[in-house]
């Protein structure tokens, strides 16, 4: 009995094994999980970050990935929306503009999920139901940075694009 136990089980582990193994032979790579961290508000930076994200979907490909972008401090900036930047304290930059929101919601269609810092939108008195793109309350986490920790603890790659 023990032995039709263990031949069981490497079967199944073989199977497993062989599924993992088709899917980087297709794509040259396994299932990831990633998370990017964006902290800057440089728009040239931002749009370059949206693009290393799409990159890596479409090496990878969307139904491999699993991929999550935190936002805190200047990184807001990202989803801050032109007409917000008057009201909204200590941002220099407002990068959601029609080009950066058609990117953003392209990566979310393909399952790339944004979250943003609290501890940013408390401390720099953002309306993040009117003054950032996109976003609900689904999206936002108590600290961006305390996010990042526990994504990397839960086993996703850190990148800082």
């Amino acid at each position: 009995m023990k032995n039709l136990l263990k031949i069981t089980l490497i079967g199944i582990m073989a199977t497993l094994l062989g599924g993992t193994a088709a899917v980087a032979d297709q794509t040259g790579y396994a299932k990831q999980k990633v998370v990017y961290h964006i902290n800057y508000d440089n728009p040239k930076a931002q749009k370059g970050a949206l693009v290393n994200i799409q990159n890596h979907i479409n090496a990878v490909g969307a139904e491999n990935l699993d991929l999550k972008v935190v936002l805190h401090g200047n990184g807001l900036a990202l989803l801050l929306e032109p007409t917000s930047l008057d009201k909204v304290s200590k941002f220099k930059h407002a990068n959601a503009s029609e080009e950066m929101t058609a990117r953003i919601a392209s990566l979310k269609d393909q399952g790339v999920g944004f979250n943003v810092c609290a501890n940013t939108v408390r401390g720099r008195k953002v309306d993040y139901q009117t003054d950032l793109y996109d976003v609900d309350d689904g999206d936002i986490v108590p600290s961006g940075v305390a996010e990042v920790a526990k994504l990397q603890a839960m086993g996703y790659s850190y990148i800082k694009p």
